[in-house]
């Protein structure tokens, strides 16, 4: 290429980053006018209440849809107290039409599946929505899995008592931080 093509091709990179950052920044907006989803949204997944996950509005309420499908923004442990006692949960955060948060136990198989997934994953493929669809378990009523799908693709991604769950928990995360600190 000549110098004179060079510089073409420059600017017209230039033109498309600066595109992509006014999509990204409509994206972003607020929804404007009357709607009924201000703040983040928080859902609890495990089976506790009939369903596979639900919401706590003063009362327990299950979630009818059966998958949320976003970018993963973040996957974090928090230290909690439920029902007096001190426990640790996964905190999942998916930016959608709104944020949600999916709260979930560190050791539950939903948590673990979802951990097992991502940590496989690039952060390149973190860079397009995922799909996370929760499964109830066939011998148990209380078991609650996850099926996490990257576009169309279902993720498969195995563990058992062998898995250093240590390990995999950290390349997840590192896996989502870096899908969130890539630049257009």
């Amino acid at each position: 290429m000549n110098p004179q093509e060079n510089s073409e091709l420059l600017a017209a990179l230039m033109r498309q980053e600066e595109l992509l950052k006014q999509l990204v920044a409509a994206i972003n907006k607020p929804k404007l006018g009357l709607h009924s989803e201000a703040g983040n949204c928080k859902i609890y997944c495990n089976r506790q209440h009939g369903g596979l996950w639900y919401t706590l509005n003063g009362e327990p309420s299950d979630v009818p849809q059966t998958a949320l499908t976003g970018y993963l923004k973040e996957l974090r442990f928090e230290n909690t107290e439920r029902r007096k006692k001190e426990t640790c949960k996964l905190l999942i955060t998916i930016q959608a039409d709104r944020t949600y948060i999916l709260e979930s136990g560190y050791d539950t198989h939903f948590s673990k599946c979802i951990l097992a997934a991502i940590a496989t994953l690039t952060p390149e493929q973190l860079y397009s929505p995922i799909t996370l669809q929760p499964t109830p378990g066939t011998t148990d009523e209380n078991v609650l899995f996850c099926r996490v799908w990257v576009e169309s693709e279902l993720v498969m991604a195995s563990y058992n008592e062998q898995t250093e769950w240590r390990e995999v928990s950290k390349q997840a995360l590192a896996v989502t931080k870096a899908a969130n600190e890539m630049a257009f």
